[in-house]
């Protein structure tokens, strides 16, 4: 329940700063279409940023020395 209340907030609160730092009035058609843009766009970054971390991270070696 924790979880999805902060998964729930994270994504509340991350479309409440893209909206604030366009200055979008989500009471315009335009605007709103320009929200989904902006919004998705940056949930693809987050998505992608998280595909190289992980790659990174798994090129990484893991053992000790004297285990290889």
């Amino acid at each position: 329940m924790r979880l999805l209340l902060f998964i729930t907030l994270f994504f509340v609160l991350s479309a409440l700063l893209i909206i604030s730092n366009n200055n979008l009035a989500l009471y315009k058609q335009e605007n709103i279409g320009r929200f989904s843009e902006l919004y998705f766009d940056w949930i693809n970054t987050l998505y992608m940023n998280s595909q190289a971390i992980t790659g990174e991270i798994i090129k990484l070696d893991w053992l000790p020395p004297d285990l290889k």
